[in-house]
């Protein structure tokens, strides 16, 4: 036979013994299957079961039902004792409170441990409700008794049959039939009245019977179960489980919301979003970072689709936001790695909006070609004329889009047809750096139209 057998071992002392939580869990379809094994030992050495000594074993379930059986010898010199739970005891699903009792023909018993257990009930069984039960299999013992007495009252009358057809030549066959048969009623009605008293006739005491050890505890009703298992705020329903276990494992954000990676002025970005492995996930990152999309901080979202033996990502892609409203994308490839930041042309990128220089320091915008500005991909672009030029090495402009290093550049001249120079500092100042060598101060106004790389 095959078995799911739970050993324990269970050394017998006097010392406090504390209620033992074991690891055993059993299901409600493990039917003929559920088998407890008990090593017992005293004094460290295993205790020998004689043909006198009786393993008993308690057992109270969840639902309140109680059991006290024999248990059978395994094994009589190493102490070794079993029991499979029977097909209606391993419906009572959940904790099991249960003690070990060993006794003697000579009236000596010894207490051994308590211990619990698991049922667990399955699936399939999940509407069975199984009623409250006592069962001491002690009342075999006095079952046992009643049917001696009825095999000796029949072997009675038999024995009176067998006389009544020795007297048959002296007494005549009617008159012993009529005895008999008086006999027999007499037998079974005596055997009727004691199969049917209800007083202990034996006396058979509470201790006998285990009655002793049982909680006068009121059981609740069947009615109360079925409320219990249709209770679908306690029970999740089947289609809740399936839609459960069909949804994503995985959060794109923080416990709070918030970004599930994030890079710092020291961290390389590349190296963060490669380690969060395969996953799709959103980001922070500082302008200082190394492989950063923009020197500017930027937010966004990436998705990682594979992982090598270490669980890095090998292939996915980034979409990252500055805070001046540029797109970037990337894309990782294991075989040629990251492919480089690309920025997303807008649609004021293909045509750009075109804006008045506000002029300071005296310059003074031309009527017919004004001074303006416009700024795509990154790159500020000026067009127009402006004349009075101010002192040289005073600015003439400033502007919010800053170039990352000085640009020095030089504009025609009208009047003089010569050139002069400017510059746009990191500052965001356009500033008058003087005339060129063979230009001469007849200058009526200075024409752009250049564009100034601001990375």
């Amino acid at each position: 036979m095959i078995y799911n057998d739970a050993e324990q071992s269970f050394e017998i002392t006097a010392s406090t013994k504390r209620k033992v939580t074991t690891g055993i869990q059993f299901s409600t379809q493990d039917i003929g299957t559920a088998k407890i094994t008990f090593r017992l030992t005293k004094d460290g050495e295993p205790l020998p079961i004689s043909n006198a000594t009786h393993g008993k074993l308690f057992m109270r379930m969840a639902d309140g039902s109680e059991f006290y059986v024999n248990t059978e010898v395994e094994d009589a010199l190493e102490g070794v004792l079993f029991y499979i739970l029977t097909d209606d005891q391993i419906k009572h699903a959940g904790t099991v409170a249960a003690e070990l009792y060993v006794n003697y023909d000579n009236g000596q018993s010894l207490s051994v441990h308590k211990f619990s257990f698991e049922i667990d009930k399955a699936l399939i069984d999940a509407n069975i409700a199984p009623l409250a039960e006592y069962y001491i299999e002690d009342f075999e013992d006095l079952k046992t008794d009643i049917n001696k007495t009825t095999d000796e009252i029949n072997q009675t009358l038999n024995e009176i049959k067998a006389k009544f057809d020795e007297f048959e030549n002296i007494e005549t066959k009617t008159g012993s039939q009529e005895k008999a048969n008086a006999a027999e009623a007499n037998a079974k009605a005596y055997t009727d009245q004691h199969a049917g008293k209800t007083d202990n006739p034996h006396k058979v005491t509470k201790a006998q019977v285990g009655l002793t050890n049982v909680d006068n505890v009121k059981q609740a009703a069947k009615t109360d179960f079925d409320t219990h298992v249709g209770d679908n705020v306690r029970h999740i329903t089947a289609d809740e489980r399936t839609k459960w276990n069909g949804s994503q494992l995985l959060k794109i954000t923080n416990d709070v919301g918030n970004v599930l990676v994030s890079a710092g002025d020291t961290d390389d970005f590349y190296t963060k979003i490669t380690q969060s492995g395969r996953r799709f996930g959103t980001f922070y990152s500082t302008g200082k970072a190394t492989n950063a999309p923009s020197t500017n901080s930027t937010r966004g979202f990436f998705h990682m689709t594979a992982t090598d033996s270490n669980g890095l990502g090998t292939f996915g892609y980034v979409i990252a936001v500055d805070w001046q409203n540029n797109m970037f994308t990337n894309y990782l490839n294991m075989d040629t790695g990251w492919q480089g930041w690309r920025r997303v042309l807008s649609s004021s990128d293909l045509s750009p909006i075109w804006n008045n220089v506000t002029l300071i320091n005296g310059a003074k915008q031309d009527s017919v070609y004004p001074f303006k500005f416009s700024v795509s991909n990154n790159v500020l672009w000026l067009r127009g004329s402006f004349g009075t030029l101010p002192a040289v090495g005073t600015s003439v402009a400033k502007f919010t889009n800053k170039p990352t290093q000085l640009v020095d550049f030089v504009v025609p001249t009208i009047g003089s047809y010569g050139t002069a120079r400017f510059s746009l500092t990191t500052d965001g100042d356009l500033r008058y750096d003087g005339m060129t060598a063979n230009d001469n101060s007849s200058v009526s106004r200075v024409s752009f139209n250049i564009g100034i790389p601001l990375w």
